[in-house]
């Protein structure tokens, strides 16, 4: 799978792509193994001098201001992976036939023989709380495992640290997937698949595609959503080792090689003796946190990579009672005069926010932001059944007016024409007013949040603080 060892670095001229977080790891890492490192970066601010100067004091050559020349010599280029494709600096290297890696590609290449196995995760929504939660049952099952990749521990960090793990759980972008050619992993599952980053890849086959590398060279399961065909015809076209299985997780009862749902009871069909005829139960729908129906979809992902490693059902259930979600993922923030007020800042784009509606009954929903592209139609068309109103807010808002107009004339909007900060304190007052005893107010912005916050955490924390301000004064 490549080598690590220091002989095969040993004056290696290496260009790194970008001074991101995975950037300068990789620079130290590479000046660290005595390969020649040369740093290119496109800005040239005080944020990316500061950053240049403390590489250039450990020797390593930095330029700013020019990420489109190949510096002479290069042998390898390693990029950050939100470098797009159809960047000069990569046309060049084509040309001049270099391989180019991601961070992701550079951490499997420099993994010991002895190295953890990596269980992957990658999806358009729910990565994250899926690598989580399969850390989390790992780790009742008593194996030294890490949620790494994109969140948490850094995976250069996991595989060169002093730490030894039995396992690794493995988030991973599209972006990282399309930089990480030799990436092989024990197991891996992709969520779901939505538009989304085609500015990026350029196309929706593209950004399957590169999705779908997460499943080539699988040794024991390939992990599909049963209610996305995509996902599972990227499991077709896949090459992988001789045995290993596709297995799908399914919010019904689950058919043969499958785990899914009966009677509020997580079941697994796949991984048991004689699966023709039994199924083991994992845990129950009460054990997840919270049991939304894109979140038991999650846990299901995770129980079937899990299982693939060889957990027993107890540690499904008792990693799954210890798991508790990130801030900003459906989180319930208080109870008001009998409406509930829920935060999920999270849903940045139209597929999470339709996942976070399908979990209510009855919603005022908070929505609107930065569209990044995105059409509302769908998403307007499947919810409008459960929205008693809508509150809107941020640039884009008028997209999802002209949707609800469309596909929901009958539901109430207020649209507050604001993007200020200020804006989502008199949208929880709003939503206030229009909700009755038994609603859920959601803010599930199905946009981005950088036109009024700097990020959605501060935006679920905008709303959270509004919602107290409610309850201080009810």
């Amino acid at each position: 799978m490549g080598g690590g060892k220091v002989t095969d670095w040993q004056g290696k001229n290496v260009t790194v792509a970008g001074l991101g977080v995975s950037g300068i790891p990789a620079a130290k890492v590479l000046h660290g193994l005595s390969a020649k490192v040369t740093v290119v970066n496109d800005g040239d601010d005080a944020r990316a001098r500061a950053q240049a100067a403390e590489l250039e004091a450990l020797g390593i050559a930095v330029r700013l201001g020019d990420g489109a020349t190949l510096p002479e010599g290069t042998e390898l280029i390693v990029t950050a992976p939100g470098w797009k494709p159809d960047k000069p600096l990569f046309a060049a290297a084509r040309e001049a036939g270099l391989e180019i890696w991601g961070d992701v590609e550079l951490a499997w290449r420099l993994r010991g023989p002895d190295a953890a196995p990596w269980l992957a995760v990658t999806g358009t929504n729910g990565k994250t709380t899926t690598v989580q939660m399969l850390a989390s049952i790992l780790k009742a099952a008593g194996l030294r495992t890490a949620a790494v990749g994109n969140i948490g521990v850094s995976l250069l960090d996991a595989v060169l640290g002093e730490e030894q793990y039995d396992v690794l759980a493995v988030e991973l972008s599209s972006y990282q997937l399309h930089w990480a050619p030799s990436l092989r992993a024990h197991s891996a599952a992709v969520l779901n698949l939505a538009p989304d980053h085609l500015d990026w890849h350029g196309s929706m086959e593209a950004y399957a595609a590169d999705k779908g590398r997460i499943y080539e060279g699988n040794r024991v399961a390939c992990v599909y959503n049963v209610a996305d065909k995509a996902t599972e015809d990227l499991v077709r076209e896949a090459d992988v080792e001789e045995g290993c299985r596709a297995i799908g997780f399914t919010l019904g009862a689950p058919a043969l090689s499958q785990l899914g749902v009966v009677d509020g009871i997580l079941v697994d069909r796949a991984f048991v003796e004689n699966r023709q005829k039994n199924a083991q139960e994992l845990a129950e729908v009460s054990d997840v946190n919270p049991p939304a129906p894109h979140n038991i979809a999650n846990a299901l992902a995770a129980a079937a990579l899990a299982r693939a490693f060889g957990v027993p059902p107890t540690a499904v259930r008792d990693g799954l009672r210890a798991f508790t979600p990130d801030a900003h993922r459906i989180a319930h923030v208080a109870d008001v005069d009998g409406v509930a007020y829920v935060d999920d800042s999270k849903a940045t784009n139209t597929h999470a926010a339709e996942a976070s509606l399908a979990a209510y009954e009855s919603i005022v929903w908070i929505a609107g932001g930065l569209a990044k592209g995105a059409v509302f139609e769908e998403l307007v068309a499947k919810s409008a059944g459960r929205l008693r109103a809508a509150v809107l807010i941020g640039a884009d808002r008028g997209l999802i007016r002209e949707a609800l107009a469309r596909h929901a004339p009958e539901v109430p909007v207020v649209d507050l024409d604001r993007t200020d900060t200020g804006a989502m304190l008199a949208a929880v007052q709003e939503a206030r007013r229009l909700a009755v005893a038994g609603d859920t107010v959601l803010l599930a912005p199905a946009c981005a949040s950088m036109d009024m916050f700097a990020n959605y955490n501060q935006r679920g924390d905008a709303f959270a603080e509004a919602v107290r301000e409610l309850g201080a004064g009810a």
